[in-house]
């Protein structure tokens, strides 16, 4: 944070005694501001369009200091005026966010209140976030306090493939409600270490987080990824004293691909039971989302489902519908937060809004939450202005399910 400051307090040093490097300024600011409102067209692109909404208020500072600057390099003729006018530009772009914050978090207060009722944040641990935004967290980061880390524990393995998970425990021994945490990564990437900063965040408010693994596609496809999900669960349950875990509190969550089987977990009908449900931006019909593909289609979603099922809704029709979520929605289920991102051009937040209306259809409590600026894994930048809202609301809301 501190190289960071540093960084941005040299180029205002250097705009101010040089007006060529406002000009610089200038057009990088609009550079990175433009990828609020445009998507991005293919995969490698896609990091600006998910971290630049979040780090609007760093763009929002940068191109205010560019557009005075440019102002005070009129002289320079068509190249000041160009300069203040990229500026210009830039610096609304990356108000955008700012500006549909307050409507973004009153549509979120409202879908929690009606879900959980008036007094649902009752059960708040103290060191609780105390607003869905604050600026000077944009730039100084979330408090990430120590917590007790235990890696690598193995708990299951099929097909002779050790799977781990970590443990994350509040600093003090106890008996805790729990969370268990599915990465996210089209099925075929990522680790139980992905969003370390969430796990030690939520333990040292009093969950104790078991961030596990699974098998990944290709070479391992569905329902490879459910089974051992369950068997995560039942490990869990089993080693829950030995973890200061409460077994009949427990969540689960993902984000992506995790929510998903998240869901799954949560929802077919031998599943073990669970207190509550977390789903970011999880898919919930693979057959639907197959054929209405968002556009553009930075991930090339076709090829990812048929890496994660072996081949298209024609091919494997059952397959599809067992691996959709919303096709297990027949009867209520545990309570379930949705939290999708607006401008989502992996899995569309239409999808994730059907998803609580099924839900709801059949009596379960789901608050639906979009985050109308935000990109898909928005919560990549932690302290970004979509991962403030979502958490402070994900805080309260498993703080209604499990305390």
């Amino acid at each position: 944070m501190k190289k960071r400051l540093a960084l941005f307090g040299s180029l205002i040093l250097a705009a101010i005694f040089s007006p060529i490097v406002a000009l610089l300024l200038s057009a990088i600011g609009l550079f990175l501001s433009v990828w609020i409102v445009v998507p991005a067209p293919n995969f490698s692109l896609l990091p600006f369009g998910v971290a630049t909404p979040e780090l609007s208020p760093w763009l929002l500072g940068l191109n205010a200091i560019a557009a005075i600057v440019a102002f005070k390099s009129l002289k320079l003729g068509w190249l000041g005026y160009g300069a203040l006018a990229s500026s210009v530009v830039a610096l609304t772009l990356s108000s955008l966010p700012l500006i549909q914050l307050p409507k973004a978090v009153q549509n979120a207060e409202a879908a929690m209140v009606q879900a959980l009722g008036q007094d649902y944040a009752a059960k708040l641990p103290d060191n609780s976030r105390p607003q869905p935004f604050v600026l000077l967290d944009a730039f100084r980061g979330l408090p990430t306090p120590e917590v007790r880390y235990t890696p690598d524990i193995p708990f299951a393995r099929p097909d002779g493939v050790e799977l781990k998970l970590d443990v994350y425990r509040p600093p003090q021994p106890g008996r805790y409600p729990a969370i268990v945490m599915i990465y996210g990564g089209a099925w075929r990437e990522g680790n139980p270490r992905l969003n370390a900063d969430f796990n030690r965040y939520m333990a040292a408010r009093g969950y104790v987080v078991w961030a596990i693994s699974y098998r990944l596609a290709p070479r391992y496809r569905f329902p490879a990824q459910l089974e051992d999900v369950r068997s995560a669960i039942t490990f869990v349950r089993q080693h829950a004293a030995e973890y200061e875990t409460d077994p009949d509190r427990l969540a689960l969550m993902g984000r992506s691909a995790g929510g998903h089987l998240a869901m799954l977990g949560a929802y077919k009908p031998d599943a073990t039971p669970v207190r509550a449900v977390v789903n970011y931006y999880g898919p919930v019909d693979l057959t639907v989302g197959y054929y209405d593909l968002p556009k553009p289609d930075p991930i090339d979603s076709r090829t990812v489902l048929r890496t994660f099922l072996g081949g298209s809704p024609e091919e494997f029709p059952d397959l599809y519908r067992a691996a959709s979520p919303i096709n297990d929605v027949t009867r209520p289920l545990p309570p379930t937060l949705l939290i999708y991102a607006g401008r989502d051009h992996l899995v569309q937040a239409k999808f994730g809004e059907q998803m609580g209306d099924r839900l709801r259809s059949y009596g379960t409590i789901a608050p639906y939450i979009e985050i109308p600026w935000a990109e898909h894994a928005f919560d990549a930048v932690f302290n970004g202005v979509s991962n403030q809202l979502a958490l402070y609301y994900t805080e309260r809301f498993l703080a209604w399910a499990l305390r």
